[in-house]
Protein backbone atom coordinates (compact mmCIF):
# COMPACT_ATOMS: atom_id res chain seq x y z
CA UNK A 1 0.00 0.00 0.00
CA UNK A 2 0.96 3.64 -0.78
CA UNK A 3 3.43 4.71 2.00
CA UNK A 4 2.96 1.24 3.93
CA UNK A 5 1.27 3.78 6.54
CA UNK A 6 -0.19 1.42 9.47
CA UNK A 7 -4.44 0.89 9.80
CA UNK A 8 -5.46 1.26 13.53
CA UNK A 9 -6.82 -1.83 14.70
CA UNK A 10 -10.71 -2.94 15.44
CA UNK A 11 -12.84 -1.98 12.65
CA UNK A 12 -13.28 -5.22 10.66
CA UNK A 13 -16.45 -5.12 8.86
CA UNK A 14 -17.71 -4.88 5.04
CA UNK A 15 -18.11 -0.85 5.83
CA UNK A 16 -17.62 1.08 6.95
CA UNK A 17 -13.81 0.28 6.80
CA UNK A 18 -10.64 2.10 8.90
CA UNK A 19 -9.58 5.29 7.19
CA UNK A 20 -5.48 5.79 5.80
CA UNK A 21 -4.20 8.05 7.95
CA UNK A 22 -3.60 10.78 4.80
CA UNK A 23 -7.43 10.07 3.82
CA UNK A 24 -8.47 10.80 7.74
CA UNK A 25 -6.34 14.16 7.71
CA UNK A 26 -7.88 15.15 4.46
CA UNK A 27 -11.31 15.55 6.31
CA UNK A 28 -9.67 18.18 8.82
CA UNK A 29 -9.31 20.77 5.98
CA UNK A 30 -11.45 24.11 6.32
CA UNK A 31 -14.52 23.95 4.65
CA UNK A 32 -15.31 25.75 1.42
CA UNK A 33 -18.24 26.82 -0.65
CA UNK A 34 -19.49 23.65 -3.16
CA UNK A 35 -20.23 26.23 -5.47
CA UNK A 36 -16.98 28.29 -5.24
CA UNK A 37 -14.31 27.79 -7.61
CA UNK A 38 -12.28 25.65 -5.02
CA UNK A 39 -14.92 23.61 -5.43
CA UNK A 40 -15.03 23.43 -8.70
CA UNK A 41 -11.37 22.59 -9.16
CA UNK A 42 -12.02 19.55 -5.99
CA UNK A 43 -15.09 18.00 -8.08
CA UNK A 44 -13.36 18.03 -11.61
CA UNK A 45 -10.14 16.33 -10.02
CA UNK A 46 -12.58 13.72 -8.49
CA UNK A 47 -14.36 13.44 -11.63
CA UNK A 48 -10.95 13.22 -13.65
CA UNK A 49 -9.97 10.74 -10.73
CA UNK A 50 -12.54 8.10 -10.90
CA UNK A 51 -12.07 7.95 -14.77
CA UNK A 52 -9.02 7.03 -14.42
CA UNK A 53 -8.62 4.76 -12.34
CA UNK A 54 -11.69 2.84 -13.47
CA UNK A 55 -10.59 3.29 -17.29
CA UNK A 56 -13.46 5.12 -18.49
CA UNK A 57 -14.75 7.96 -19.85
CA UNK A 58 -17.93 8.27 -17.73
CA UNK A 59 -18.72 11.00 -15.99
CA UNK A 60 -19.90 9.68 -12.16
CA UNK A 61 -22.65 11.35 -10.51
CA UNK A 62 -22.10 12.18 -6.92
CA UNK A 63 -24.85 11.32 -4.54
CA UNK A 64 -24.80 12.61 -0.66
CA UNK A 65 -26.06 9.50 0.18
CA UNK A 66 -25.54 6.04 1.38
CA UNK A 67 -25.30 2.85 -1.31
CA UNK A 68 -28.82 2.42 -0.96
CA UNK A 69 -29.90 5.81 -2.04
CA UNK A 70 -27.82 5.23 -5.22
CA UNK A 71 -30.23 2.18 -5.65
CA UNK A 72 -33.53 3.86 -5.62
CA UNK A 73 -32.29 6.68 -7.81
CA UNK A 74 -30.56 4.25 -10.27
CA UNK A 75 -34.26 2.99 -10.64
CA UNK A 76 -35.61 6.78 -9.91
CA UNK A 77 -34.04 7.88 -13.01
CA UNK A 78 -34.31 4.88 -15.32
CA UNK A 79 -37.77 3.77 -14.67
CA UNK A 80 -41.30 4.30 -15.29
CA UNK A 81 -44.36 2.97 -13.06
CA UNK A 82 -44.90 -0.81 -13.93
CA UNK A 83 -41.91 -1.34 -15.90
CA UNK A 84 -41.00 -5.48 -15.51
CA UNK A 85 -37.54 -5.75 -13.85
CA UNK A 86 -35.76 -9.29 -12.80
CA UNK A 87 -33.72 -9.46 -9.93
CA UNK A 88 -31.16 -12.06 -8.95
CA UNK A 89 -32.10 -12.53 -5.73
CA UNK A 90 -29.46 -14.96 -3.06
CA UNK A 91 -28.67 -12.20 -0.46
CA UNK A 92 -30.39 -9.02 1.71
CA UNK A 93 -28.80 -7.03 -0.22
CA UNK A 94 -30.04 -8.71 -3.97
CA UNK A 95 -33.48 -8.42 -2.03
CA UNK A 96 -33.40 -4.59 -1.20
CA UNK A 97 -32.56 -4.06 -4.87
CA UNK A 98 -36.11 -5.82 -5.48
CA UNK A 99 -37.72 -4.42 -2.45
CA UNK A 100 -36.89 -0.92 -3.61
CA UNK A 101 -38.61 -1.55 -7.02
CA UNK A 102 -41.22 -3.03 -5.75
CA UNK A 103 -41.82 0.04 -3.65
CA UNK A 104 -41.75 2.32 -6.93
CA UNK A 105 -44.65 0.74 -8.34
CA UNK A 106 -42.61 -1.96 -10.28
CA UNK A 107 -43.62 -5.37 -11.38
CA UNK A 108 -40.93 -7.51 -9.66
CA UNK A 109 -39.70 -10.93 -10.68
CA UNK A 110 -36.63 -13.23 -8.74
CA UNK A 111 -34.69 -15.98 -9.56
CA UNK A 112 -35.18 -16.88 -6.11
CA UNK A 113 -30.88 -17.85 -5.59
CA UNK A 114 -30.36 -19.79 -2.33
CA UNK A 115 -28.24 -17.39 -0.45
CA UNK A 116 -24.55 -18.32 -0.43
CA UNK A 117 -24.66 -19.14 -3.61
CA UNK A 118 -23.74 -17.30 -7.09
CA UNK A 119 -26.95 -17.52 -9.43
CA UNK A 120 -25.75 -19.50 -12.68
CA UNK A 121 -25.91 -17.63 -15.73
CA UNK A 122 -28.40 -19.83 -17.76
CA UNK A 123 -30.61 -19.92 -15.08
CA UNK A 124 -31.09 -16.18 -16.11
CA UNK A 125 -31.26 -16.94 -19.66
CA UNK A 126 -34.10 -19.47 -19.24
CA UNK A 127 -35.95 -16.87 -16.79
CA UNK A 128 -35.51 -14.36 -19.81
CA UNK A 129 -36.72 -16.36 -22.62
CA UNK A 130 -39.69 -17.62 -20.68
CA UNK A 131 -40.53 -14.88 -18.82
CA UNK A 132 -42.31 -11.87 -19.96
CA UNK A 133 -40.77 -8.50 -21.92
CA UNK A 134 -38.03 -7.39 -19.26
CA UNK A 135 -37.43 -3.76 -18.57
CA UNK A 136 -34.72 -3.96 -16.34
CA UNK A 137 -31.85 -6.82 -14.71
CA UNK A 138 -31.26 -6.14 -11.23
CA UNK A 139 -27.56 -7.66 -10.94
CA UNK A 140 -25.67 -7.41 -7.38
CA UNK A 141 -21.86 -7.88 -7.89
CA UNK A 142 -20.21 -9.11 -4.23
CA UNK A 143 -23.48 -9.98 -2.04
CA UNK A 144 -22.29 -8.46 0.99
CA UNK A 145 -24.37 -10.27 3.16
CA UNK A 146 -22.90 -13.51 2.18
CA UNK A 147 -19.39 -12.90 0.72
CA UNK A 148 -20.98 -14.23 -2.45
CA UNK A 149 -19.22 -12.40 -6.23
CA UNK A 150 -21.66 -13.20 -9.14
CA UNK A 151 -20.57 -14.14 -12.17
CA UNK A 152 -21.20 -10.36 -13.40
CA UNK A 153 -19.23 -10.25 -16.80
CA UNK A 154 -21.29 -13.62 -17.85
CA UNK A 155 -24.87 -12.57 -16.11
CA UNK A 156 -24.35 -9.57 -18.91
CA UNK A 157 -23.26 -10.95 -21.76
CA UNK A 158 -26.64 -13.37 -21.09
CA UNK A 159 -29.25 -10.14 -20.63
CA UNK A 160 -27.81 -8.41 -23.70
CA UNK A 161 -28.06 -11.92 -26.04
CA UNK A 162 -31.52 -12.67 -24.83
CA UNK A 163 -33.29 -9.16 -23.95
CA UNK A 164 -32.70 -5.50 -24.41
CA UNK A 165 -33.19 -5.11 -20.68
CA UNK A 166 -31.09 -2.27 -19.26
CA UNK A 167 -28.18 -4.14 -16.94
CA UNK A 168 -27.91 -1.98 -13.13
CA UNK A 169 -25.58 -3.39 -11.09
CA UNK A 170 -25.42 -2.64 -7.27
CA UNK A 171 -21.47 -2.80 -7.12
CA UNK A 172 -21.02 -1.23 -3.77
CA UNK A 173 -18.76 -3.92 -1.81
CA UNK A 174 -16.67 -4.86 -5.28
CA UNK A 175 -16.22 -1.26 -7.15
CA UNK A 176 -12.75 -0.37 -6.27
CA UNK A 177 -11.79 -3.34 -4.99
CA UNK A 178 -12.10 -6.04 -7.68
CA UNK A 179 -12.34 -5.73 -11.49
CA UNK A 180 -15.82 -4.67 -13.10
CA UNK A 181 -15.92 -3.12 -16.44
CA UNK A 182 -18.39 0.17 -15.38
CA UNK A 183 -19.03 0.41 -19.38
CA UNK A 184 -20.18 -2.61 -19.80
CA UNK A 185 -23.33 -2.25 -17.82
CA UNK A 186 -26.19 0.62 -18.32
CA UNK A 187 -25.91 1.61 -14.63
CA UNK A 188 -23.19 0.93 -12.18
CA UNK A 189 -23.15 2.28 -8.40
CA UNK A 190 -21.35 2.23 -5.34
CA UNK A 191 -20.36 3.98 -2.25
CA UNK A 192 -17.80 5.32 -0.44
CA UNK A 193 -17.16 3.81 2.97
CA UNK A 194 -16.45 0.57 0.75
CA UNK A 195 -13.69 -0.74 -1.23
CA UNK A 196 -12.73 3.32 -2.00
CA UNK A 197 -11.92 3.04 1.89
CA UNK A 198 -13.80 6.50 2.51
CA UNK A 199 -15.93 7.63 4.97
CA UNK A 200 -19.63 7.16 4.81
CA UNK A 201 -21.25 9.21 3.13
CA UNK A 202 -21.12 9.33 -0.82
CA UNK A 203 -22.17 7.29 -3.44
CA UNK A 204 -21.86 7.39 -7.29
CA UNK A 205 -23.16 6.15 -9.87
CA UNK A 206 -22.07 5.68 -14.26
CA UNK A 207 -24.94 5.30 -16.32
CA UNK A 208 -24.52 4.36 -20.06
CA UNK A 209 -25.98 5.66 -23.25
CA UNK A 210 -28.65 3.58 -23.14
CA UNK A 211 -29.32 4.47 -19.41
CA UNK A 212 -29.72 8.18 -20.86
CA UNK A 213 -32.04 8.01 -23.51
CA UNK A 214 -34.22 5.76 -20.43
CA UNK A 215 -33.78 8.50 -18.38
CA UNK A 216 -35.47 10.61 -20.95
CA UNK A 217 -38.81 8.29 -21.22
CA UNK A 218 -38.93 7.33 -17.64
CA UNK A 219 -41.66 8.77 -15.22
CA UNK A 220 -40.96 7.46 -12.27
CA UNK A 221 -40.86 11.00 -9.65
CA UNK A 222 -37.40 12.32 -8.88
CA UNK A 223 -36.04 16.04 -7.86
CA UNK A 224 -32.91 15.36 -5.08
CA UNK A 225 -32.24 11.96 -7.31
CA UNK A 226 -32.23 13.74 -10.85
CA UNK A 227 -29.22 12.40 -12.63
CA UNK A 228 -29.66 15.21 -15.02
CA UNK A 229 -29.56 18.18 -11.85
CA UNK A 230 -26.46 16.57 -11.30
CA UNK A 231 -24.94 16.12 -14.64
CA UNK A 232 -25.86 19.52 -15.33
CA UNK A 233 -24.30 21.04 -12.48
CA UNK A 234 -21.27 19.17 -12.74
CA UNK A 235 -20.88 20.67 -16.13
CA UNK A 236 -20.66 23.78 -14.88
CA UNK A 237 -17.99 22.45 -11.78
CA UNK A 238 -20.90 22.76 -9.39
CA UNK A 239 -22.78 20.49 -7.09
CA UNK A 240 -27.03 21.25 -7.29
CA UNK A 241 -27.55 20.33 -3.82
CA UNK A 242 -25.57 20.78 -0.32
CA UNK A 243 -22.41 17.66 -0.80
CA UNK A 244 -20.87 16.23 1.92
CA UNK A 245 -17.90 18.60 1.57
CA UNK A 246 -15.44 17.15 3.73
CA UNK A 247 -15.91 13.48 2.24
CA UNK A 248 -15.24 15.15 -0.81
CA UNK A 249 -11.67 16.13 0.23
CA UNK A 250 -11.14 12.44 1.72
CA UNK A 251 -12.17 11.59 -1.43
CA UNK A 252 -9.89 13.22 -3.54
CA UNK A 253 -6.83 12.13 -1.08
CA UNK A 254 -8.10 8.49 -1.26
CA UNK A 255 -7.93 8.63 -5.10
CA UNK A 256 -4.83 10.04 -5.00
CA UNK A 257 -3.08 7.33 -3.13
CA UNK A 258 -5.06 4.59 -5.01
CA UNK A 259 -4.05 5.70 -7.79
CA UNK A 260 -0.59 6.27 -6.84
CA UNK A 261 -0.47 2.48 -5.58
CA UNK A 262 -1.85 1.28 -9.69
CA UNK A 263 -4.91 -0.57 -9.89
CA UNK A 264 -3.78 -3.89 -10.62
CA UNK A 265 -2.15 -3.24 -7.24
CA UNK A 266 -5.05 -2.60 -5.27
CA UNK A 267 -7.16 -5.37 -6.67
CA UNK A 268 -4.05 -7.43 -6.24
CA UNK A 269 -4.00 -6.40 -2.29
CA UNK A 270 -7.78 -7.09 -1.77
CA UNK A 271 -7.32 -10.64 -3.39
CA UNK A 272 -4.64 -11.43 -1.25
CA UNK A 273 -6.17 -9.74 1.84
CA UNK A 274 -9.02 -12.49 0.54
CA UNK A 275 -6.67 -15.38 0.45
CA UNK A 276 -5.71 -14.69 3.82
CA UNK A 277 -9.53 -14.59 5.47
CA UNK A 278 -10.19 -17.51 3.66
CA UNK A 279 -7.01 -19.69 4.54
CA UNK A 280 -7.37 -18.61 8.33
CA UNK A 281 -11.13 -18.90 8.45
CA UNK A 282 -10.93 -22.97 7.41
CA UNK A 283 -7.79 -23.40 9.27
CA UNK A 284 -10.05 -22.27 12.54
CA UNK A 285 -12.32 -25.59 11.16
CA UNK A 286 -15.29 -22.72 9.85
CA UNK A 287 -17.12 -23.28 7.01
CA UNK A 288 -17.27 -20.60 4.29
CA UNK A 289 -20.55 -19.86 2.93
CA UNK A 290 -19.18 -18.95 -0.29
CA UNK A 291 -17.87 -21.97 -2.64
CA UNK A 292 -14.24 -20.80 -3.54
CA UNK A 293 -15.10 -20.05 -7.03
CA UNK A 294 -17.13 -17.62 -6.18
CA UNK A 295 -15.79 -15.84 -3.34
CA UNK A 296 -15.73 -11.74 -3.21
CA UNK A 297 -12.31 -10.54 -2.82
CA UNK A 298 -13.84 -7.67 -0.55
CA UNK A 299 -15.46 -9.61 2.18
CA UNK A 300 -15.83 -13.56 3.89
CA UNK A 301 -18.58 -15.08 5.45
CA UNK A 302 -18.58 -18.14 7.95
CA UNK A 303 -21.03 -20.24 9.39
CA UNK A 304 -20.55 -20.12 13.13
CA UNK A 305 -19.69 -23.17 14.41
CA UNK A 306 -22.38 -24.93 16.83
CA UNK A 307 -22.94 -24.04 20.42
CA UNK A 308 -21.42 -20.80 19.63
CA UNK A 309 -23.53 -17.73 19.85
CA UNK A 310 -22.46 -14.47 17.73
CA UNK A 311 -23.97 -12.03 20.46
CA UNK A 312 -21.25 -14.01 23.08
CA UNK A 313 -18.20 -14.26 20.44
CA UNK A 314 -18.95 -10.49 19.52
CA UNK A 315 -18.81 -9.30 22.88
CA UNK A 316 -15.55 -11.19 23.78
CA UNK A 317 -13.82 -9.78 20.33
CA UNK A 318 -14.68 -6.61 21.35
CA UNK A 319 -14.20 -6.32 24.85
CA UNK A 320 -10.90 -8.16 24.85
CA UNK A 321 -9.13 -7.76 21.78
CA UNK A 322 -10.90 -4.51 20.44
CA UNK A 323 -11.98 -5.84 17.51
CA UNK A 324 -15.18 -5.74 15.87
CA UNK A 325 -16.69 -8.24 12.97
CA UNK A 326 -20.04 -8.29 11.57
CA UNK A 327 -22.71 -11.03 11.80
CA UNK A 328 -25.32 -11.91 9.81
CA UNK A 329 -27.93 -10.37 8.04
CA UNK A 330 -31.41 -11.09 7.29
CA UNK A 331 -32.03 -15.11 7.43
CA UNK A 332 -28.66 -15.54 8.13
CA UNK A 333 -29.00 -13.73 11.55
CA UNK A 334 -27.12 -15.62 14.67
CA UNK A 335 -25.61 -18.17 11.69
CA UNK A 336 -22.82 -16.23 10.49
CA UNK A 337 -19.84 -14.00 10.85
CA UNK A 338 -18.62 -11.49 7.85
CA UNK A 339 -15.00 -10.43 8.33
CA UNK A 340 -14.39 -7.35 5.72
CA UNK A 341 -11.32 -7.24 4.21
CA UNK A 342 -11.50 -4.11 1.74
CA UNK A 343 -10.79 -0.43 1.37
CA UNK A 344 -6.79 -0.36 2.70
CA UNK A 345 -7.39 -3.23 5.00
CA UNK A 346 -4.13 -5.65 4.08
CA UNK A 347 -3.27 -9.36 4.69
CA UNK A 348 -1.40 -8.74 7.94
CA UNK A 349 -4.33 -7.16 9.04
CA UNK A 350 -7.01 -10.00 8.57
CA UNK A 351 -4.03 -12.29 10.60
CA UNK A 352 -4.48 -9.82 13.38
CA UNK A 353 -8.43 -10.21 13.27
CA UNK A 354 -8.35 -13.79 12.60
CA UNK A 355 -5.64 -14.30 16.02
CA UNK A 356 -8.31 -12.45 17.88
CA UNK A 357 -11.22 -15.01 16.62
CA UNK A 358 -9.06 -17.75 17.34
CA UNK A 359 -8.55 -16.98 20.80
CA UNK A 360 -12.14 -16.27 21.25
CA UNK A 361 -13.35 -19.64 19.78
CA UNK A 362 -10.99 -21.35 22.03
CA UNK A 363 -11.54 -19.50 25.00
CA UNK A 364 -8.37 -18.30 25.78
Amino acid sequence: MTGGAPIPPGLHVPGPTPLHPEVAAAMAQPLISYRGPEARALLGRIAQGFCDFLGTELQPVLLTASGTGAMEATLANLLSPGDPVLGIGGGQFAERFLGVAEAFGLETRSLDTPWGRAVAPERLRVALRTGPETRAVLLTHSETSTGVLHPLPELVRVVREESDALVLVDAVSSLGGMPLAVDSCDAVFTASQKAWGLPPGMAMVWTSERAAAAERSARLPRYYWSFSRYRDALARGLMPFTPAVPVLFAMEAGLGLMLREGRDAVFRRHAEAAAAARGRLQAMGLRLVADEESASNTVTAAWLPSGVAWPELTRALQQRHGIVLAGGLGQLQGKILRLGHLGWTRARDVHRAADALESCLRGT
